[in-house]
């Protein structure tokens, strides 16, 4: 006995068909519309923009921790005095051309058993507008005598 398919039964005696069956539904199913590629650019582009302007910014702090890791590797249990200290700063920042800070904002203070060094500083980059990033950076090493 055989029995024509008449696809599954709603309550009321219709036909359920699969959307992939009706070309109408398809072509509403097109993708993303103007508006919504306008907002996702918008998005993206603000996240690059502001990518683009901390770049500079990390790129500086790279420079300020490699000159403190550098007078760490020089002194770190040399006997060395707070001028030897400075004056190493002094001339690693001019050969890395630190632009943001100066040797002078370097604090070199004194502790138990050495000197702790310390470049604590913010740095603001403009972003759009009157709308700025301030990042605020904090890289200290002890040089123990």
């Amino acid at each position: 006995m055989n029995r024509p398919n008449i696809g599954p039964k709603i309550a009321a005696g219709r036909s359920i068909r699969s959307r992939a069956a009706c070309p109408r539904s398809r072509s509403r199913q097109g993708g993303m519309t103007a508006v919504g590629m306008l907002i996702l650019a918008v998005f993206i582009g603000l996240f690059a923009f502001a990518a683009i302007r901390l770049t500079p910014v990390y790129l500086n702090y790279l420079k300020v921790a490699g000159v403190l890791n550098g007078v760490y590797e020089e002194f770190d249990g040399q006997n060395s005095s707070r001028g030897m200290i400075r004056k190493s700063v002094q001339r690693r920042f001019d050969v890395e051309s630190v632009s943001v800070i100066t040797f002078r904002d370097i604090n070199v203070s004194p502790e138990n058993n050495g000197f702790r060094v310390a470049a604590i500083y913010d740095h603001t980059s403009p972003f759009i507008g009157n709308i700025s990033f301030t990042v605020h950076f904090n890289k200290q090493v002890l040089i123990r005598r």
